[in-house]
């Protein structure tokens, strides 16, 4: 055989090898720190859940809120480090249902739901499906919707309304029978709030880098003071307030056009 032909027969034995041979698929990993935040919001959330079932309703709103700040955090920080993945997103919607939708809904009907019967769980149902609901749409949005807004409360903002009714309710010495039918109205009409079309600030615009006032700073350590001294009162009025502003803001904006 010349050495043309040896040649050519390596090279075809190559090629043939590299056609034979299938390449061995590159490991796709996830970016291990936000995905600890949303795991840890995660386990918060079920940690709610364990707690109310044992009658602790004051430590399981203090995990929802937990939760609310590791959810806020594992987003900053995959902006901060550059690790933000199509994974971590989806991970953290399914974290946000258990924090932020299974574990209020469980909260409120172990509390005090379970007292009207079937229209206490149908209630907390309305309050979970509209916790999934609002989620998926959000995700199917991100791409088109205006950055100031929300559409329909955002499920962390109407968990801090349930998980703060429940807390400031149980410290003033309320119990859950007392209170179930306006509980009833209050968890069903957040779930309805957010599948609904009614816009809520987002305050995603606000420049964090500019200066401001130092009143505002003021304004601030007054808030935190408050806090510290009543934080289930607090947060449930800041939580009230910001669902009641949004159909405020619609109605206002209803009137301006007409005029």
């Amino acid at each position: 055989m010349s050495q043309k032909s040896k040649e050519e027969a390596a090279t075809e034995m190559v090629t043939s090898e590299k056609i034979i041979a299938p390449e061995h698929p590159r490991h796709k990993g996830v970016y291990l720190l936000p995905n600890l935040f949303t795991t840890s919001a995660l386990f918060s959330g079920f940690y709610a859940i364990i707690a109310s079932i044992n009658g602790n309703y004051t430590a399981s709103a203090i995990a929802i809120f937990v939760a609310m700040v590791l959810d806020t955090l594992d987003g900053r920080v995959a902006r901060m480090t550059g690790t933000q993945s199509n994974f971590g997103a989806e991970y953290d919607s399914l974290s946000d249902v258990i924090a932020f939708g299974l574990a209020p809904a469980l909260v409120a009907f172990l509390w005090s739901l379970h007292e009207i019967g079937k229209i206490g769980w149908i209630c907390s149902f309305i309050y979970v499906a509209g916790t999934a609901l609002r989620l998926a749409r959000f995700n199917t949005q991100l791409d088109t919707a205006d950055k100031r807004f929300f559409t329909g409360v955002p499920s962390p903002a109407a968990a801090a309304l349930i998980a703060s009714f429940v807390w400031m309710a149980t410290e003033w010495g309320f119990s859950g029978e007392e209170l179930a039918v306006y509980f009833a109205v209050i968890v069903a009409g957040a779930g309805l709030l957010m599948v609904s079309n009614v816009r809520f600030y987002s305050f995603k615009v606000i420049a964090h880098r500019k200066k401001v006032p130092f009143m505002a700073v003021v304004f601030g350590v007054f808030v935190i003071a408050l806090v510290a001294i009543d934080p289930a009162t607090v947060i449930f009025s800041v939580a009230f307030l910001y669902i009641f502003s949004g159909p405020t803001y619609e109605l206002w904006m209803r009137m301006k056009r007409r005029k």
